[in-house]
């Protein structure tokens, strides 16, 4: 049996699945929900909403400051969406309304990553959870307050 490769986390938030879709889908709110601290700014020009093969850059700093490019690799409106860099790894969302709002998950996926070993030594699978964690408590609190008030 192959070994699973990711991570999830799954939070149900009191806001509609498109509204909260959309707030992921704007590179700029990145840096805001970001839960694990590493995502500092975008980077170059990035547009207003990902679509389907679009690329995006932002500043991280794990650390170290770096740059970073992802490409959109999954696309659903309103229901899924997901990215990767240059290793391979993925980062998914996925959105699925429920009673009182939307199941929102998050991914870390790294069965495509190019250094799977590397990533399973450093323990980002394990740190990258919490960070997830964090990360959809922020943008329960930017969908339902309008801001996020702690900082990652």
């Amino acid at each position: 049996m192959p070994r699973r490769r990711s991570v999830s986390t799954t939070r149900v938030i009191a806001a509609d699945h498109q509204y909260l879709f959309d707030l992921v889908a704007d590179p700029s709110v990145h840096p805001v929900i970001d839960g694990s601290g590493t995502v500092t700014s975008v980077r170059g020009q990035v547009p207003e909403r990902l679509s389907l093969g679009e690329t995006f850059g932002m500043a991280m700093n794990q650390g170290t400051s770096y740059r970073i490019t992802n490409t959109v690799v999954e696309f659903e409106e309103g229901r899924r969406i997901a990215w990767r860099h240059f290793n391979g790894h993925r980062w998914r969302y996925e959105f699925v309304p429920v009673e009182g709002g939307t199941e929102v998950t998050e991914t870390f996926d790294w069965s495509g990553a190019r250094a799977k070993l590397a990533l399973e030594l450093a323990r980002f699978p394990r740190r990258n959870l919490a960070g997830m964690e964090a990360t959809l408590a922020r943008l329960e609190e930017l969908a339902t307050t309008g801001e996020v008030t702690d900082a990652a």
